[in-house]
């Protein structure tokens, strides 16, 4: 799982955060330190192995916690908007970088977002839910084929007509719950 805090153990050096999992299951040392080389390698953070989270920038942790996700080799990943703290330079860039490790590993990756923009950039299928109680309200397929050149969607026709089918979705649920609370 990766939040949008990172979620680094402070006193552990990114090395050591992203071998935690690994090490609480008993892999042995020469597999640890082989698979944790190649998540810092997949995420380009190997030079920084043995930094501190608070040497680290905002995205760097965040990339940081995708190779603490990615190691473990789960089945599935779950994100829970993590990049939403970033600034939107560091925002697309790791949006761009989490698409260039999922054409590598092509994990499913449940990815949880309040922005329009970012669920039809990275994802296959966009699950709009209802505020209360929390229930599918639609599912909208993303047709957008793969690989993607994120700014190339994001400029389309198609890419404007799916962020605005899926904001009268939001805006009526919205809506909706706003007047339930006012009962």
């Amino acid at each position: 799982m990766v939040f949008q805090d990172s979620g680094l153990f402070p006193w552990m050096t990114v090395e050591a955060n992203v071998c935690f999992g690994l090490m609480t299951r008993g892999v042995p040392a020469a597999e640890r330190t082989e698979r944790v080389e190649a998540a810092l390698r997949l995420v380009g953070l190997s030079k920084f192995a043995r930094h501190y989270p608070h040497q680290l920038s905002g995205g760097m942790r965040q990339r940081s916690a995708i190779a603490r996700a990615f190691v473990t080799d789960p089945g599935m990943l779950l994100m829970d908007e993590p990049f939403a703290a970033l600034d939107a330079q560091n925002r697309v860039i790791l949006q761009a970088e989490l698409v260039r490790i999922w054409e590598r590993t092509r994990k499913t990756v449940l990815y949880v977002t309040h922005s329009i923009d970012e669920a039809l950039l990275l994802g296959d299928r966009t699950v709009v839910m209802t505020a209360h109680p929390g229930r599918i309200k639609d599912i909208i397929a993303v047709p957008f084929a793969r690989p993607r050149d994120l700014m190339t969607v994001s400029a389309s026709a198609e890419f404007g007509r799916l962020k605005l089918a899926i904001w009268q979705v939001l805006e009526a649920e919205v809506t909706r719950a706003r007047a339930e609370e006012e009962k």
